[in-house]
């Protein structure tokens, strides 16, 4: 299987909770001017002493997901976008061409897709694929749909409902028990197939759509190799990162994903009698552990991705009490 490299520089504050976290699995020989390596089955992960971090492995998205999402969390750091944007500059010097091709799309009729709730480890993951036309774009101006990262949830609730009447939209929700029964480890897999579900059944739909439009999370290539064994696949997509502040279509896909998001968590909360927080940070652990204290080990299945790190966390937890 193809080998993802995650590497970014961690922030200070959060230094000491990694080498903490990984100390028990510290390899006897580590790599020259790291603090340490780890080898798991699915991912190896280094700590150097320049503050880089790399995750190396079939697992490395997964892996570097809990502590991308505690740099938003704690510091306001969009991890990933950051990593983008050094590769974009990296391919620039080195004379690879960025597509470019949403320039003449923007403002046109686009249809585009994004997606909530692969950082977290509650909850299901939600892909939304939205039509915007030039008819739609005042309309959405007027209620400032923007990126869902930028907008608070208090803000998602009340535009949401209206982008759901007015923008046509098709919505795939992706349980955390199907997640677990499917078992794939590289999420860029997950949201490539979920994302080519999505598009594709609003693509059949027949919208004069000019343009089909992605943030891009992985390299194009490896996007329709992703997808290449799917009975229908979404073609001539035009990838982009930032891609919810250049096209309202993604935009607003964003918004519709991250209000179906909540209301499934509200939806899950109340069947617990709990409520469940979200990413992916120790107050989620302490909390699965509360769920597993009283409903038992297996109701995890239902209502998380089991891979994720936090599952080893929950049950370290479970054995010191």
């Amino acid at each position: 299987m193809k080998q993802n490299i995650v590497v970014y520089k961690i922030s200070e504050n959060l230094r000491g909770e990694i080498i903490n976290f990984y100390r028990d699995r510290f390899s006897d020989n580590k790599p020259p001017y790291s603090v340490f390596q780890v080898k798991d089955y699915d991912c190896t992960i280094t700590l150097y002493e320049s503050g880089k971090i790399m995750f190396q492995g079939i697992g490395a998205d997964i892996e570097a997901s809990y502590w991308t999402e505690q740099e938003r969390i704690r510091n306001k750091r969009d991890v990933m976008s950051e990593i983008k944007d050094k590769q974009n500059k990296k391919d620039k010097e080195n004379n690879v061409s960025e597509d470019m091709s949403w320039v003449q799309y923007k403002g046109e009729n686009t249809i585009g897709s994004d997606e909530v709730g692969t950082g977290d480890y509650f909850g299901p993951i939600v892909v939304s694929a939205s039509y915007v036309d030039k008819a739609h774009m005042s309309l959405l101006n007027t209620l400032g749909v923007r990126d869902s990262k930028k907008l608070t949830d208090d803000k998602i609730i009340e535009i949401a409902p209206t982008l759901i009447k007015e923008i046509p939209h098709e919505t795939l929700i992706y349980s955390p028990s199907d997640y677990n029964r499917i078992n794939i480890t590289n999420m860029n897999v997950v949201k490539a197939i979920l994302h080519n579900k999505t598009l594709t059944k609003l693509i059949l739909k027949e919208y004069p759509y000019e343009a089909i439009v992605i943030d891009q999370f992985c390299p194009p290539n490896k996007f329709y190799k992703h997808i290449e064994k799917m009975k229908v696949r979404v073609k001539n997509v035009v990838f982009t990162t930032h891609a919810e502040d250049k096209f309202l279509s993604v935009a607003a896909s964003s918004i519709i994903s991250r209000y179906i998001f909540l209301k499934e968590m509200d939806r899950m909360s109340k069947e617990l009698g709990m409520k469940i927080p979200k990413g992916a940070s120790n107050e989620v652990d302490k909390f699965g552990v509360e769920v597993v204290n009283k409903y038992g080990i297996n109701k995890l299945n239902d209502l998380v991705k089991l891979n994720f790190k936090n599952t080893d966390k929950i049950k370290e937890l479970l054995q010191t009490k």
